[in-house]
């Protein structure tokens, strides 16, 4: 069975991805936790193999005997990764989970997804969705534990999961009250409730905005760091159908592998010639927009290649579109990143 070292992801998003995958794999894995020099720019920069870019301390981590696969995420551990590579002469396989920044030739295999434009390649798998850890199982677990929460609240219940700010997309107060307001109105029309969730990028002014805005029977909660009680996974089990806002790639993912009906929620300018006409304004919006118009594309990122496979494949429609019925794929993303990556190895 191989051997895996997981050089742990340095943002959550990412990090949840690559722990997705090697627990999916059940292969022994030690997982490596690095700091960086945050100085030291030019191995990432410039594709190099080496470990400049991380502390003393977290290289001295990095011996001898080497895995037989090494799997990370994220620009910062490419140099690292290429690095243990050679170390081992060849022997360590090296997947790369996200968006890649050095030469396609230099992976073993990169699993990825349309909001980076990666091109194709023999070493690139083009998942439609993100990595992530719910099943059925997780699933029949959150129900359990929160059913019983939500058991007065008349059906069919809405779950509405709410992000944030995003590239050139703002989820503002008036995208909040738009999206409360709406959420309302679908729920009323079949007599049912709202159980909304926001997350750590919700803003404050949000969170208000959209509360005051709902207008049937609900559960609302307000995210809390570190909170052991977050209803998050219960939402997702218990909903009969989900509303997400379209900001989140990950979020999307999570609704999706429920096999439920799921909407999309437009934040403003997320759909080519449909215009809202409220719509919050935000600088770094702006400045994000024409960095994806007129900079190198791989310096950004556009989610709105997810949402159109999203409605292509029938996994999810927009706010305003009619629901079909729910498309359960024969074969999840976590597990054709598995299968791709044992094929690695000779294994099917």
């Amino acid at each position: 069975m191989p051997a895996v070292w997981l050089i742990d992801a340095y943002r959550a998003g990412e990090r949840a991805q690559v722990r997705a995958l090697v627990d999916a794999l059940g292969w022994p894995c030690e997982t490596k936790a690095l700091q960086y020099r945050k100085v030291v720019f030019w191995p990432h920069l410039f594709g190099q193999a080496g470990i400049a870019g991380i502390t003393a301390e977290s290289a001295e981590a990095l011996r001898a005997p080497w895995p037989d696969l090494v799997v990370s995420s994220g620009v910062r551990n490419e140099p690292v990764c290429r690095w243990i590579c050679e170390q081992s002469g060849g022997k360590t396989r090296y997947v790369h989970v996200g968006r890649p920044w050095g030469s396609l030739d230099n992976f073993d295999l990169v699993i990825t997804t349309p909001q980076y434009r990666v091109p194709d390649h023999p070493h690139v798998l083009n998942n439609l969705l993100t990595l992530h850890g719910i099943d059925s199982a997780a699933l029949d677990e959150a129900r359990l534990r929160w059913q019983s929460t939500f058991e007065d609240l008349p059906r069919p219940l809405f779950a509405v999961i709410v992000g944030g700010d995003s590239g050139p997309f703002t989820l503002g107060p008036k995208a909040a009250a738009r999206l409360g307001r709406e959420a309302s109105q679908l729920a009323q029309s079949q007599g049912g409730s709202l159980l909304v969730t926001t997350s750590s990028r919700t803003r404050d002014s949000a969170v208000s905005a959209l509360q005051q805005s709902i207008t049937v029977p609900n559960f609302f909660y307000p995210w809390r760091a570190g909170d052991p009680d977050n209803p998050y996974r219960g939402i997702l089990a218990c909903a009969d159908r989900l509303i997400v806002t379209g900001d989140s790639i990950a979020m999307l993912s999570e609704a999706c592998a429920t096999g439920k009906q799921v909407k999309m929620f437009d934040l403003g300018g997320m759909r080519e010639h449909y215009e809202i006409a409220e719509r919050d304004f935000r600088v770094g919006a702006s400045l994000y927009a024409l960095l994806m118009r007129w900079l190198w594309q791989p310096l950004s990122r556009d989610i709105t290649l997810v949402h159109r496979r999203l409605r292509d494949s029938g996994s999810a429609v927009w706010m305003d579109e009619l629901l079909g019925t729910a498309r359960v794929r024969a074969e999840s993303d976590l597990q054709r990143a598995v299968n791709a990556v044992k094929r690695l190895f000779g294994e099917r």
